[in-house]
């Protein structure tokens, strides 16, 4: 039996046709569905919505405007095209809403001003020291000497360094208490 007359009986109820018309209308559902949609398990379940739809609205086929087949596939080839349009909306979707939630862990020119700013505040407070105090902060904090290292290159003794930097780093700190 040809598939125009199986619509028919189709749009009657008759479910034997409507297996029958499912036989030899599911191969051209599934290899059209496949090439608009590409991902088997979806272009499955595209083709098995269209063939439940053609069970659904076989009322409404015309045998007047064109064969059974290239109706049955006029509906597959649109429920595949709005299944591909749909998963292409919701991918541009998650990508616009990611974008909107995604906020930078920090603004750089930001960080950049403050670093600056506390660099600068940090020079003040050194060039607030005495010239000996300075000169011993700043050869164990900026070089990396050890207070031994510092007092060998100064020529002083190790309990005058540590005094010099204790001193120091008290009115350093002092100093940029006020930065905080």
């Amino acid at each position: 039996m040809e598939a125009d007359e199986l619509l028919v009986r189709v749009a009657g109820g008759d479910q034997q046709a409507f297996e029958q018309l499912y036989g030899l209308v599911s191969g051209p559902v599934f290899g059209l569905v496949r090439r608009v949609v590409r991902d088997p398990a979806q272009s499955e379940e595209v083709a098995q919505e269209v063939l439940l739809e053609a069970w659904r609205s076989a009322a409404r086929f015309d045998p007047s405007r064109g064969s059974a087949l290239s109706w049955i596939l006029t509906l597959a080839h649109r429920r595949a095209v709005d299944r591909v349009r749909s998963a292409r909306a919701a991918v541009d979707r998650e990508q616009r809403e990611a974008q909107r939630a995604h906020h930078p862990a920090f603004d750089q020119v930001t960080e950049e001003v403050e670093a600056s700013m506390e660099r600068e505040w940090v020079r003040r407070c050194l060039n607030r020291l005495t010239a000996l105090q300075r000169q011993s902060v700043t050869l164990a904090y900026y070089d990396g000497y050890t207070y031994r290292e510092v007092a060998d290159r100064l020529s002083l003794p190790l309990g005058t360094v540590k005094t010099r930097m204790r001193d120091g780093l008290t009115r350093l700190r002092d100093c940029l208490g006020g930065a905080v």
